[in-house]
């Protein structure tokens, strides 16, 4: 996924396909709608969220669909007519339509987020290599905290190296750690249960709706939203199709199903050989892959498949870890929305200052798990942060496609969101839905205090997503606007 006002590599129209002459004498590249759509799966599909679903056994297909309707679909339509009509990003698009104030805050929730993000990621990979070292460890707090400090700060040295670096490794965490695993983990469950043995959850038409005891019952539905997010990133893209009002609504439809089921299966395949009672949110992908590897006597396979999934996680990880915060401090270069120390690139052009500045709030994060007797619950309460954060970001963009339309319905736009009104305001009413319900600790939340959930959930959001933007944009001085604006050189 891409974040910020400054494109990745692949954000850019791809240099495959058929192409015409533009205005400037260039040759202009086209893609497919079916390229379109790979690309966009690609960029979202992961297999870390199965475990939460899982939970809901048959019901995950429902919680799936339902937000993939009321907020996969308008990011991503709306996220394709403001990024063929505004270049820039997020910040370009809020600032245009809201302000400056509001479009840097849309930006800095992109990268605030990620605070609350890596932590809430590296335990999951600390889970997951338990299984290769000594399972365990999985739901060890002491363990979990030494692993997510140790990482990222291996990140932040990998990071700084350059972005080729950072490329390669991604690209193989995707292939080996996300897609080969998730094969794997269905064909190994439709296996299991073609030879007869039952499945340790209901798979009955009755149960295709979870149990109804709350909004407690429905909170882990939260975590689709983060898992749906970056789908409208791809809208970049809409200029390099042929006919992109017919072809762009064609991709995104085929990209959400083939989202789905990269999602539904798996956690339909933990399901079928794990209890609810008994799955970590953190390590469940992990205790099904065992499960199913121990019946098939290859338990060997759980220590290979594991440095899999960790591969993809920490191929994810340092996809997000260099992106946004250089986005932001380009930003901060051209605008002065960050201390002059903050700004600063090293010879490599990586951001370097902000992400140890970053880094030091992770730690501190990190080091919390030490004291966590329940590493699920800790985990499940950063992946709330993170998508409370993020999702006032996409409520900002909600309501700058309705306003750009009002205010500038002449600017010219490879796409027009039918219906816009509609769609934004759907989408921006899921968005709020899913903020609100996030203070609601989930049922597997056991019976810890209500009061700590709160403190740390609402707590961060309003840290790390109102306090410090405010703070910046009041103390912020002129003389923090850099002399030089343009992007360092490239790294060699």
């Amino acid at each position: 996924m891409t974040t910020t006002d400054e494109p990745a590599e692949s954000a850019r129209p791809a240099a495959t396909g058929t192409a015409a002459a533009q205005d400037d004498g260039t040759r202009r590249q086209f893609i497919s709608w079916l390229t379109l759509a790979f690309m966009t799966t690609a960029s979202v599909a992961s297999l870390r969220p199965s475990p939460s679903m899982a939970i809901y056994g048959l019901a995950a297909i429902f919680l799936y669909l339902l937000p993939a309707v009321v907020f996969l679909l308008p990011t991503a339509l709306v996220g394709a007519e403001l990024a063929s009509g505004w270049s820039g990003g997020i910040y370009r698009w809020v600032s245009e339509a809201l302000g400056k104030p509001l479009g840097f805050l849309a930006v800095w929730c992109q990268f605030a987020m990620t605070i609350a993000y890596y932590p809430s990621l590296l335990a999951y990979v600390a889970s997951t290599f338990a299984y290769v070292i000594d399972p365990s460890l999985a739901e060890n707090g002491l363990y979990v905290a030494i692993v997510i400090v140790v990482v990222y700060w291996s990140g932040v040295w990998i990071s700084s190296r350059g972005t080729k670096t950072i490329a390669g490794l991604s690209s193989f965490g995707l292939i080996v750690g996300t897609l080969v695993p998730g094969v794997l983990l269905v064909v190994l469950g439709m296996v299991f249960l073609g030879q007869g043995n039952p499945s340790a959850q209901p798979m009955s038409a009755d149960h295709w709706l979870p149990p109804w005891t709350g909004l407690a019952s429905l909170v882990l539905i939260v975590n689709n939203f983060l898992s749906y997010a970056g789908m409208e990133m791809n809208g970049v893209h809409v200029s390099s199709l042929r006919e992109p009002r017919r072809e762009y609504p064609k991709s995104m439809f085929l990209a959400t199903g083939l989202v789905l089921l990269i999602f539904i299966l798996p956690a339909l395949a933990i399901a079928w050989v794990m209890p609810s009672s008994q799955l970590s949110l953190t390590a469940g992908l992990m205790q099904a892959f065992q499960a199913f590897f121990d019946h098939f006597s290859i338990g060997w396979m759980t220590k290979v498949v594991g440095v899999m999934l960790v591969c993809a996680a920490l191929g994810g990880m340092l996809t997000w870890l260099a992106g946004p915060a250089k986005g932001l401090v380009l930003l901060s270069r051209q605008e002065g929305y960050l201390p002059p120390a903050l700004q600063k690139f090293n010879k490599d052009g990586a951001p370097l200052n902000i992400m140890v500045a970053q880094g030091v709030i992770t730690t501190l994060i990190g080091v919390l798990y030490a004291f966590s007797d329940d590493v699920s619950s800790a985990y499940w309460m950063f992946s709330v942060i993170t998508v409370q954060i993020y999702l006032i970001a996409y409520l900002l963009m909600f309501v700058a496609v309705v306003r750009l339309r009002r205010t500038r319905p002449d600017a010219e736009r490879g796409f027009r969101v039918p219906a816009v009104e509609w769609v934004a305001g759907i989408g921006f009413v899921a968005s709020v839905a899913a903020l609100v319900i996030g203070f609601v600790p989930p049922d597997q939340f056991g019976d810890q205090p209500l009061w700590r959930y709160l403190l740390i959930v609402g707590g961060g959001l309003l840290l790390l997503g109102i306090v410090i933007p405010a703070a910046l944009l009041k103390y912020r001085k002129p003389s923090w606007v850099h002399p030089d604006h343009r992007e360092p050189p490239a790294a060699p």
